[in-house]
């Protein structure tokens, strides 16, 4: 694998993980529990596809083939996507979308934080330019979490029953390959190895103080890395990409 197809692929990897996620967020855009609400997780939304866009259009310079993030967006399939599979797992309530999107935050702003210190400067702008609006996104989601978690009965079992149901995706966020291999070696990639350990320390102790516990199972699902996934991208995708190739020529 030559450097110029990993640097492609790990920045596909981070557009498609920032794409799906962000239109996971969008279906809650006049279906949040209050008003101020429903604009905080849309604004949300909007930040996490900008930085979709960004991570597309370099993934698309990378590969010099003349398509355009747009077309890295709206006229792939499922098996050339690899976003986490975290990001495509149903919202549910706002309980189990509040909880993942904790999970989420707390990696990414590791990650990205190390990230734009790399030696890719595209990527280290695209990540510096990130980290302010991840800071305020984890404190959002933590926030809710112990809001949820030191709230009422009811509260607290939705958290619990949320995080229940993502718990066996976390793990796939800190697999590396090939592509992380090759770009670890020039400076570029980050190890995922070593955010692992701070990433559990945060959330295990967001967790303690939301009274909420880790599940027992151990068994963590994987396969986005080879573009292997469930059947919801296959559902987002339908509706994402249903207008653009429908007329794929139109202009806005």
């Amino acid at each position: 694998m030559t450097t110029n197809d990993a640097l492609f692929n790990y920045t596909l990897r981070l557009g498609d993980t920032s794409l799906i996620l962000g239109q996971r967020l969008s279906e809650w855009t006049g279906h949040g529990p209050f008003l101020e609400e429903d604009l905080a997780l849309t604004n949300i939304a909007l930040d996490i596809f900008g930085r979709a866009k960004n991570l597309l259009e370099y993934a698309a310079q990378i590969e010099g083939k003349g398509r355009t993030e747009d077309d890295l967006a709206f006229f792939r399939n499922d098996r050339e996507y690899y976003n986490a599979l975290i990001t495509e797992q149903p919202n549910g309530d706002y309980a189990k979308t509040i909880i993942r999107q904790a999970l989420i935050d707390c990696f990414d702003l590791m990650f990205y934080t190390e990230l734009s210190k790399c030696k890719d400067g595209t990527l280290a702008g695209i990540a510096s330019k990130s980290i302010k609006e991840i800071t305020y996104h984890k404190r959002h989601s933590f926030s809710w979490v112990m809001r949820f978690g030191n709230g009422t009965e009811e509260s607290l079992t939705r958290l619990q029953k949320g995080l229940n149901e993502v718990w066996e995706y976390t793990g796939e966020l800190f697999e590396m390959n090939e592509v992380d291999a090759t770009l670890i070696k020039d400076g570029i990639a980050i190890d995922l190895n070593t955010l692992k350990p701070m990433w559990e320390k945060e959330i295990f102790e967001l967790l303690q103080n939301a009274n909420i516990k880790i599940p027992e199972t151990t068994y963590m699902q994987t396969g986005s890395r080879k573009g292997l996934h469930g059947e919801h991208l296959s559902y987002i995708l339908a509706e994402m990409q249903s207008l653009p190739r429908m007329h794929p020529t139109a202009k806005w």
